[in-house]
């Protein structure tokens, strides 16, 4: 092994062992290629692209969950009301209104192109799941990097998802740029936590400057 090589997998080591807990578990998701986690991930990743503190996202996420918000059916049934109510328990208060909204409609939504099973967006030939999970309201092309980032996990086809943000998180620490240099880095299984990790340091200056620390660099 090269001595550059060496150093990179120092520094992804102490990245992981700092930063690398998925956003998804950190939301109390239990990821598997079933239709109700893979919905809370969706959820998830319409929370975490607005512009507001990634802790505020998984806290209202996880306020949605508890008050049995876990499914599209879930979703669908609360009130505008209880969903607005359930976002200010997580202290998502400034985009509550708006995103109460969006849930209730991306959950009618899924349950009548999808029959409430995300796992539809990658069927049919052709099929761009990417642009399907554009259908639903909230969900741009940020919400797309954030849920494949996680959903590499149980959807093998997207690994490595690397996204322009968790390149940027790379290029802070000293790692390759490029996903296939840093795919080689971990084993295949690590890839959605070496993604989050790479986002945070990309967020965070002082977490990338502990990270590179921590690895003597």
């Amino acid at each position: 092994m090269s001595g550059k090589k060496a150093a990179q997998e120092s520094v992804v080591r102490a990245l992981l062992d700092r930063h690398g807990q998925t956003y998804a578990d950190e939301a109390g998701i239990e990821l598997r290629d079933t239709p109700a986690p893979l919905y809370q991930l969706l959820v998830l990743s319409l929370l975490l692209s607005a512009r507001i503190q990634a802790g505020i996202a998984v806290s209202a996420a996880r306020a949605l969950f508890a008050a049995g918000m876990r499914n599209p059916r879930g979703m669908a049934e609360a009130t505008w009301q209880q969903r607005v109510d359930a976002l200010g328990e997580g202290g998502y208060r400034r985009y509550d209104e708006r995103t109460a909204t969006q849930l209730g409609d991306g959950a009618d939504l899924l349950l009548r192109e999808y029959g409430g099973d995300l796992r539809r967006v990658r069927e049919g030939d052709g099929a761009d799941p990417k642009k399907r999970l554009q259908e639903f309201p909230g969900i741009g092309p940020t919400g797309v990097n954030i849920f494949l980032r996680e959903a590499q996990a149980v959807w093998p086809e997207f690994r490595p998802y690397l996204d322009r943000k968790a390149l940027d998180g790379a290029g802070r620490i000293g790692l390759p740029t490029s996903a296939k240099a840093l795919a080689g880095l971990v084993d295949e299984k690590d890839l959605p936590r070496l993604a989050a990790a790479l986002v945070r340091v990309a967020l965070d200056k002082s977490a990338a400057e502990e990270v590179r620390a921590a690895s003597g660099d």
